[in-house]
C-alpha cells in the first residue's frame, strides 16, 4: 500500500474512533493536505471555521498567514504536507449561542497525538515545522515553552522538529514579528544547508 493509501486507512480509523467517542455529537474532521511524499511537514494546532468549511488546513485567514511563510522560505504549498494536531475545530459557545475558536484541551491533544505520530511515520519527513506551542508540545511530549526553543532544530522521537511561533500570534503580539521573520530565515537556511527537497 502506498503512502496515500496508508493515510486514507489511518483517517478512516481515526474517524470511526472519534465518531464513537463523541457520539451523538458529530465532529467534522479536517485531515492533512499536500503531498505524502513531502520532505517537509507543517503542523498547526487545530482547524478553524474556514478550514472546517473547506475541509483543508490553513485556508482563509490562516492561509494568508501561510502565504508569508511560503514567500520568505521560498517554498510552495504543493511541496509541503500540512496538518494539525487536533483534527476537528475546538469551539466554545457564547451566551448568545455563537461558536468561536478555543485552544485544544490537554485531553484532545492526548487523544489525537497517537494518530499524529502515525501520520508522521507514514510520511517520514526530513523536517517537521511546528507552528505554536500545541504542536511543539505534541512532538516533544513535554511542556517546553516555544519562547525558549523557537528557531532552532530539535531532535525528537518523531524526527527533526523546527519550532516556530504560530503566524497568528504576531497579530496579537506585534513584538514577535521581527523574531518570527528571523526564525523563518533560519528555517530557510537550514533547509538549504541540509538540501531538504521534496521528490
Amino acid at each position: 500500500m502506498d503512502k496515500q493509501g496508508k493515510l486514507n486507512r489511518l483517517y478512516t480509523d481515526l474517524t470511526e474512533h472519534f465518531d464513537a467517542l463523541y457520539a451523538p455529537d458529530h465532529k467534522i474532521f479536517v485531515f492533512g493536505d499536500g503531498s505524502p511524499a513531502s520532505a517537509i511537514v507543517l503542523i498547526g494546532e487545530a482547524p478553524g471555521e474556514q478550514e472546517t468549511l473547506l475541509g483543508k488546513p490553513f485556508v482563509g485567514k490562516a492561509g494568508k498567514n501561510l502565504d508569508e511563510f511560503l514567500d520568505i522560505t521560498g517554498l510552495h504549498r504543493p511541496d509541503l504536507f500540512i496538518t494539525n494536531v487536533v483534527k476537528f475545530r475546538p469551539v466554545k459557545i457564547s451566551d448568545k449561542g455563537r461558536a468561536s475558536n478555543r485552544p485544544p484541551t490537554r485531553e484532545e491533544i492526548s487523544l489525537f497525538r497517537p494518530y499524529l505520530l502515525e501520520e508522521l511515520s507514514i510520511i517520514a519527513p526530513k523536517i517537521i515545522v511546528t507552528l505554536g506551542n500545541v504542536p511543539l508540545h505534541a512532538m516533544t511530549n513535554d511542556t517546553t515553552p516555544i519562547s525558549s526553543v523557537h528557531g532552532q532544530p530539535l531532535l525528537c522521537a518523531p524526527g527533526t522538529v523546527f519550532p516556530l511561533y504560530h503566524p497568528a500570534s504576531i497579530i496579537y503580539n506585534r513584538a514577535l514579528k521581527e523574531t518570527y521573520l528571523d526564525d523563518l530565515q533560519k528555517l530557510k537556511e537550514y533547509i538549504s544547508i541540509n538540501k531538504i527537497t521534496s521528490p
